[in-house]
């Protein structure tokens, strides 16, 4: 069973400032997310790694990543950043 996937106005404000091929790629990144969450074999090229209770990073594309929480109703993407743009937002204790 697939969840919707729900973005953050932020994270679709972060999109709108990439280029059109690192749009395209984050945009595949999030569909094959829907699709293949819950199944680790299917989802090891997306990277997704568990960071906290129902918090989650996965891949975009080379560079950034997405951060997301898996709630009862949908998989809500909150944030898009890069590596150390994750590291500090998880350090800030948003997430806690």
């Amino acid at each position: 069973m697939t969840k919707p996937l729900s973005i953050d106005p932020g994270v679709l404000g972060r999109l709108r400032e990439l280029t059109r091929s690192e749009r395209a790629k984050c945009l595949l990144a999030l569909c094959e997310l829907t699709e293949s969450f819950g199944r680790p074999h299917a989802h090891s090229g997306l990277g997704i790694r568990k960071l906290g209770n129902k918090l989650f990073e996965c891949r975009a594309n080379l560079a950034l990543r997405f951060i997301f929480q898996d709630r009862p109703t949908d998989l809500f993407v909150s944030f898009l950043g890069d590596h150390d743009e994750i590291k500090a937002l998880l350090r800030s204790g948003k997430y806690r």
